[in-house]
């Protein structure tokens, strides 16, 4: 059995029961009502045929494509897949729930930015590349936002803890790994317009 999906044909994946389009369906029914991104691994337990990652993947990419133009879209991100509004629906958003997301000072985004860009780090790396001590609120901050973690200690006297970022600081940021980060160079011009549009 052939099904027609975005004008291309493909083989029917799972005989009579289900169809690929009714398993599209399926996954976009999960990921719709799913408050966290979901694995390949996990969507696979939808199916009632066994698929390989690579085809689970096809499935999710045609359905990303079939939500093009649409106000919300499916993303890939370190964790896995899920919908999103597009960033040019925020402002709409934002008002129907007016709160303000929490806005983080420089040295907590300085610190998590040495922490990405330098992983695994330690307190006193971070204080060396800052130049000044680095308070433990800071650390709580982004531990409690889940965006940092204790990876392990270095072996050195006093054993001090070994920090890095999180598959959650991936997913806050719709990133897919750390190599999808903006350089050094981009980082210092967006902080340099910030300091001066504050003068």
């Amino acid at each position: 059995m052939h099904i027609v999906v975005d004008n291309a044909i493909h083989t029917d994946l799972f005989g009579g029961e289900m169809n690929t389009a009714q398993f599209k369906c399926v996954l976009e029914t999960a990921l719709l009502t799913t408050t966290e991104p979901l694995p390949v691994a996990e969507l696979k337990k939808l199916s009632d045929v066994s698929l390989d990652s690579r085809q689970m993947e096809t499935l999710l990419e045609e359905l990303a494509s079939d939500w093009e133009g649409r106000g919300v879209e499916l993303t890939r991100v370190a964790s896995g897949w899920r919908f999103r509004a597009k960033p040019e629906m925020q402002s709409y958003l934002d008002r129907l729930d007016p709160q303000k997301p929490p806005r983080y000072s420089r040295a907590v985004l300085e610190t998590l930015a040495i922490i990405a860009y330098h992983q695994p780090v330690t307190r006193g790396d971070i204080e060396e590349i800052r130049g000044v001590a680095v308070s433990s609120q800071i650390l709580k901050t982004l531990e409690a936002r889940g965006w940092i973690e204790v990876v392990g200690t270095r072996d050195t006297p006093g054993r001090p803890e070994l920090f890095a970022t999180t598959k959650q600081m991936l997913d806050d940021l719709n990133l897919r790994a750390l190599q999808e980060l903006p350089s050094l160079q981009e980082i210092g011009a967006l902080l340099e317009q910030d300091a001066n549009a504050g003068m």
